[in-house]
């Protein structure tokens, strides 16, 4: 095993360790049979994480630290946006517009309304988020194609990162531990992957 290859196991054990569930099998299934789905919703959620971390650059421009972290993201969002888009193009899949999961709405209706609360949970939020989808992206990679596999391998480092950035920003904005916040959450969190849905979607329950 070579260093990178221990960085991402590492980053990836310490992810399962910190998310509540595994993604259900029913989910794993739902995605490969509805793989041009995926790949649209996916670009989607790259493109939202992107405008979420420069949301936050403009509501928090005193905090140098947000903001390096922020801009660094929202870079990495829109290259994977840039390389989801140039993988449905290369497929013909036609990119569309699709009506968004409940999961990221779900988690943020209990974000409170005042800072230093408000970024607090947000960032908690943001931290669960990026774990989650670092854990799928694990999870699909033995079922893909080759091409879909090395790409969805290559994002495991960077979505790691930005898991602990956004956890390490929680941390700053509360000045000190956010366990209770983040256990708030992650119960919040359990319930939307583990209940079913009624539309398929990157960080949809399993369906059908």
């Amino acid at each position: 095993m070579n260093n990178k290859t221990g960085t991402v196991a590492q980053a990836l054990q310490e992810i399962h360790e910190f998310l509540p569930c595994a993604t259900p099998q029913q989910w794993i299934d739902n995605a490969l049979a509805n793989q041009d789905l995926m790949l649209i919703d996916h670009a989607h959620c790259e493109k939202k994480a992107a405008s979420t971390a420069l949301s936050l650059m403009y509501r928090y421009v005193e905090n140098t630290n947000l903001l390096n972290k922020m801009s660094r993201l929202a870079r990495e969002e829109l290259r994977h946006f840039e390389q989801v888009l140039a993988i449905i193009n290369k497929r013909e899949i036609v990119y569309c517009h699709l009506t968004p999961a409940r999961y990221a709405a779900g988690l943020r209706k209990d974000v409170r309304t005042d800072d230093p609360g408000r970024l607090v949970d947000v960032m908690v939020v943001g931290a669960i988020i990026e774990a989650r989808s670092c854990e799928r992206f694990a999870a699909l990679v033995p079922f893909l194609d080759d091409e879909l596999a090395d790409f969805y391998s290559s994002l495991l480092k960077s979505e790691a990162r930005h898991y602990r950035d956004y956890l390490a920003l929680a941390e700053q904005a509360n000045c000190g531990p956010v366990d209770e916040r983040v256990a708030e959450f992650l119960s919040i969190e359990e319930k939307l992957i583990l209940e079913p849905d009624s539309e398929f979607r990157f960080h949809s329950g399993p369906v059908g």
